[in-house]
C-alpha cells in the first residue's frame, strides 16, 4: 500500500533525526552533548502539575467544548490584553494541540490548493511542509545575516505574486533568535495591507527575550491589520510544557468559528485536564518563568561568549528564544557534512541549516546547562579547527 502524495512529498524533520540518532549514542553508553531539538530542559513548574493532578483526582476527564473548556479561553483573552495590547473575546480563541497544531489549523482554515505563503527564511522547519500539506505553495524568501534575518518590506514585496494569501511571521524567531521590532512589523503590515495578505504571527516564544529587545504582537498596530492577522501562541517553551501539548490561535471571528468546526471533525479537545495544567500556567505566579528567562540569558551569553573565540565561526546574537544560528560556510562544509562529522568525531549533536532553508549554518540550543554549553563549544572548536 503506497501512502499518499501529500505524505511522499514531506520533508522528514531534521530537528528530530539529529536528536534521535544522539540519544541512541546516548543509550550506547556514549558522551554525546546535545544541542539539537527545541525543549526547554526545565521541568513544568510544580503549581502547573499539581492544576494538573488535582484534575485528574476530581475526575476531569471527559471530553470538553473542542475549542477549549470557556475559563482557560477567557484566561487566554485576558492574558492577550495584558501582556500584548490584543482585544480577543474567548469566542475567537481555540486552544488545540499545541502552537503548531495551531498553525497547521490557521493554514487549513484560511488556504485553498494553489495559494502561496510566503516564509522568511530561515524559518522554523514545519512552515513549509504544513503548507504543503494544505495544497497550497510555499514561497521562501531568504533574509540576510545584516538585517538579523528578517524580511524587509521590499523583500515581502518582491516575492508577492496575485496567488498571494498569507505571510509567516515568527517572532522571537526559531532558528534566529531574532525579534522584529515595531517599525519593522509596520513595514511588512503595510505591504499586507496594501495586498490584503493574510498574517500567521507565531508568537510562541514572546517571553523568552533579552536584553533591551521587545515583543509587539502585529496584530495591535491597526484594526485593519488585526483583522488581516492570525495569533498563534501557547504553554510550551515559557512554561516548559512541550510534552503537554498545549497552544492556541486567536482570529478574527469567522476564522475562530471555522478553525473551531475543523477542529470538531479531527482532533476535537486538547487533553481536558492538560487544559487546567494551562489554566493555572496563566492564573498562577510568573516567577518560574522569569527565572528561566534569567537562566536562557546567562547561557546565551556564554555560549555568544564562547563563539567569539572560534574565527571561522560568525553569528548573529540572538534576541530571543534559546537557540543561536552559526554560519559555518568559512569551514568549507555545507550544514549536513558540519553536523554528521561533527556528532561522529566529537559526539556533539546540533541540527543543519538546510533543515531552515540556509544551508550554511547550524542551530545551537542553549536550552542545555552551562556545563554542556562550555564542554560542547570546546568539542566545537577542536571539530572545527581540525577541519
Amino acid at each position: 500500500m503506497e501512502p499518499s502524495t501529500r505524505v511522499q512529498e514531506l520533508t522528514p524533520s531534521l530537528t528530530l533525526s539529529i536528536d534521535s540518532k544522539a540519544k541512541a549514542m546516548k543509550a550506547e553508553g556514549q558522551d554525546v552533548i546535545g544541542f539539537g531539538a527545541g525543549e526547554p530542559d526545565f521541568d513544568t513548574p510544580e503549581h502547573i502539575k499539581a492544576a494538573a493532578m488535582g484534575s485528574l483526582d476530581a475526575g476531569f476527564t471527559k471530553y470538553t467544548p473542542s475549542s477549549g473548556i470557556p475559563e482557560l479561553r477567557a484566561a487566554i483573552s485576558e492574558k492577550l490584553k495584558a501582556d500584548n495590547g490584543l482585544d480577543y473575546k474567548p469566542s475567537q480563541i481555540i486552544v488545540n494541540c499545541g502552537a503548531k497544531h495551531s498553525c497547521y489549523n490557521a493554514m487549513l482554515a484560511t488556504l485553498d490548493p494553489g495559494d502561496e505563503v510566503i516564509i522568511p527564511a530561515p524559518y522554523w522547519l514545519s512552515y513549509p511542509e504544513m503548507a504543503k500539506l494544505v495544497g497550497a505553495e510555499p514561497v521562501i524568501v531568504p533574509t540576510k545575516a545584516e538585517n538579523n534575518y528578517k524580511m524587509t518590506p521590499e523583500e515581502f514585496r518582491d516575492a508577492m505574486t496575485p496567488k498571494t494569501k498569507m505571510i509567516v511571521i515568527n517572532t522571537p524567531g526559531n532558528p534566529t533568535g531574532s525579534v522584529y521590532t515595531e517599525n519593522e512589523l509596520a513595514g511588512l503590515a503595510d505591504v499586507a495591507l496594501d495586498e490584503d495578505i493574510l498574517i500567521l504571527s507565531d508568537e510562541i516564544y514572546e517571553k523568552l527575550i533579552y536584553g533591551e529587545a521587545k515583543h509587539v504582537s502585529i496584530a495591535t498596530l491597526s484594526k485593519d491589520v488585526y483583522n488581516l492577522t492570525l495569533t498563534v501562541n501557547g504553554f510550551s517553551k515559557p512554561y516548559a510544557m512541550t510534552g503537554w501539548r498545549l497552544g492556541y490561535v486567536a482570529a478574527p471571528e469567522g476564522v475562530a468559528k471555522a478553525i473551531d468546526s475543523l477542529q470538531s471533525h479531527s482532533t476535537s479537545n486538547a487533553t481536558s485536564f492538560a487544559q487546567k495544567g494551562a489554566l493555572a500556567a496563566y492564573k498562577g505566579p510568573q516567577d518560574c518563568v522569569k527565572q528561566m528567562v534569567a537562566e536562557y540569558s546567562k547561557r546565551r551569553d556564554l555560549i555568544c561568549g564562547l563563539l567569539d573565540g572560534i574565527p571561522l565561526l560568525k553569528y548573529v546574537k540572538p534576541q530571543g528564544a534559546f537557540y543561536v544560528l552559526v554560519d559555518i560556510s568559512a569551514t568549507g562544509q555545507n550544514s549536513t557534512q558540519f553536523a554528521e562529522r561533527l556528532l561522529d568525531k566529537q559526539k556533539v549533536a546540533v541540527v543543519p541549516g538546510i533543515a531552515f532553508g540556509d544551508d550554511k549554518t547550524i542551530r545551537i540550543s542553549y536550552a542545555t546547562s552551562a556545563e554542556n554549553i562550555e564542554n560542547g563549544l570546546k568539542r566545537i572548536a577542536t571539530f572545527v579547527g581540525a577541519s
